[in-house]
């Protein structure tokens, strides 16, 4: 991390526009299953499951959306998709080496909602929450109600990132950069957009796949009027997220000339098997999206479930690179905090 003195910038960004009226994706984020009794009797789980959801629920609150619900197989504990969102109550079990901050983001934020770890980028929390609760989440335990900045406190952050001619790169995360209105990320856009060392805009979000509906003509205005190189990072771990829905959300996303690449994390039953992520890779590619990144699960407390020995998933790995060609193959990383890059398996 470039730490500094930063000197003051009295230029400021523009005044950000009021938001626009809710659309069709906001109303089914409202929508969304926010009870494990609900998440159960959506997928044709009897009561047996519940006393364990809801414990899980206790410490990480359950959120799916219907879109993503509707791709799971009914009646099936053991669905890919399912596993992913249902809290069970192995998530309050103490783990040796499962900590609420597996990647020590609390000692790279220079200021609030700004994570700076890596050189010539840097990391924006743009939204304290996501349209879907992963089970895994590595942030399942981040003090968001502290990262969440003001209007001041972003004025703040886009000063320090002028002040700082190293960058190239800003990344917008959270939670999920687009739970915020177009409105917002337009005027963060524009702002970005004027830092003249600024080359690139990288979005982390999970809302293309969840809620597909979210690509809507709005967020697609403000990705094309951007000056600057747009990547959108997805989160797809498994081929069976990827509908139509998906691949025309996808389609529009490159009409605006976001270059598309997606992360997955190697999760023990839900996609620990090599023809699985075989057919991630191809069914990613046929949707527009380059296969980016397979990360080991970050030890987070709650997850440990999920978990897959190294040893294991270097043999998945080694199985993909005999069937797949190169630009298929997702590139096996662990985050080690203090490091000064993701570090190859």
């Amino acid at each position: 991390m470039i730490t500094r003195t930063i000197p003051a910038v009295q230029a400021k960004a523009p005044q950000e526009p009021r938001s626009a009226p809710a659309g069709d994706w906001q109303r089914q984020l409202r929508e969304a299953i926010r009870q494990p009794r609900d998440l159960l009797a959506a997928v044709g789980l009897d009561a047996r499951w519940l006393a364990g959801a809801q414990l899980g629920h206790e410490a990480f609150e359950v959120r799916v959306p219907h879109a993503f619900m509707a791709r799971m197989r009914h009646a099936d504990p053991n669905d890919p998709l399912l596993r992913q969102v249902l809290p069970l109550a192995a998530e309050g079990e103490p783990v040796t080496g499962f900590v609420s901050d597996p990647l020590e983001e609390a000692d790279h934020t220079p200021a609030a909602g700004l994570i700076h770890k890596y050189a010539a980028r840097v990391l924006m929390i743009t939204s304290g929450a996501c349209a879907i609760n992963c089970r895994y989440c590595f942030r399942r335990h981040f003090p968001y109600a502290e990262h969440t900045p003001s209007r001041a406190q972003w004025y703040d952050t886009l000063d320090y990132l002028r002040g700082d001619d190293t960058l190239r790169e800003a990344i917008l995360s959270g939670g999920d950069p687009l739970l915020s209105s177009d409105a917002r990320l337009a005027w963060l856009a524009q702002a970005l957009g004027e830092i003249p060392h600024l080359k690139r805009l990288r979005l982390h979000t999970r809302l293309p796949v969840v809620i597909p509906d979210r690509v809507d003509d709005a967020l697609l205005e403000w990705l094309a009027a951007s000056r600057l190189q747009k990547v959108m990072v997805l989160h797809i771990n498994h081929p069976a997220e990827i509908d139509a829905a998906v691949v025309q959300a996808c389609a529009r996303l490159k009409s605006a000339g976001v270059t598309l690449l997606n992360q997955s994390v190697l999760l023990k039953g839900v996609n620990d098997a090599a023809t699985t992520l075989a057919a991630l890779s191809e069914r990613l590619f046929e949707a527009g999206v380059l296969p980016y990144y397979l990360h080991v699960l970050d030890p987070v407390a709650g997850a440990s479930h999920f978990d897959v020995p190294d040893e294991r998933a270097r043999l998945l790995v080694e199985a993909l690179r005999a069937e797949l060609p190169g630009f298929l193959l997702p590139r096996l990383v662990r985050e080690v905090p203090g490091k000064p890059a993701k570090t190859p398996l």
